[in-house]
C-alpha cells in the first residue's frame, strides 16, 4: 500500500494535470471603431490575430430612438460615407 505522502503527491499531480488539460483559452478580443488610424475592419479581421472584434460605438440608442453608430474617422453612415 502506498504511503500517505505518495498518495498526496499523486493527487496534487493529478489536479495540476487536470487543470492544464481542462483549460482552453477563449481567444484574443479587440475593441475596434474609435480610432481612425487603426485601419479598416477588413484589414483587422484579415490579420488572424483576433478571435473576436467588438465594433464600437453606439452613441445614441434606447427610449424609442434609432441607434446612431459612431465609427470615428472610419465612415459616416448618416451621409452614406460607409
Amino acid at each position: 500500500m502506498a504511503s500517505r505522502s505518495s498518495m498526496l503527491q499523486l493527487l496534487v499531480v493529478a489536479i495540476v494535470v487536470a487543470q492544464f488539460l481542462g483549460s482552453e483559452a477563449g481567444g484574443i478580443s479587440i475593441y475596434w471603431g474609435q480610432n481612425g488610424e487603426e485601419g479598416t475592419l477588413a484589414a483587422t479581421c484579415a490579420t488572424g490575430n483576433y478571435k473576436f472584434i467588438n465594433i464600437a460605438f453606439l452613441s445614441s440608442f434606447g427610449n424609442g430612438q434609432p441607434p446612431v453608430l459612431n465609427l470615428a474617422g472610419h465612415c459616416v453612415p448618416t451621409n452614406g460615407g460607409c
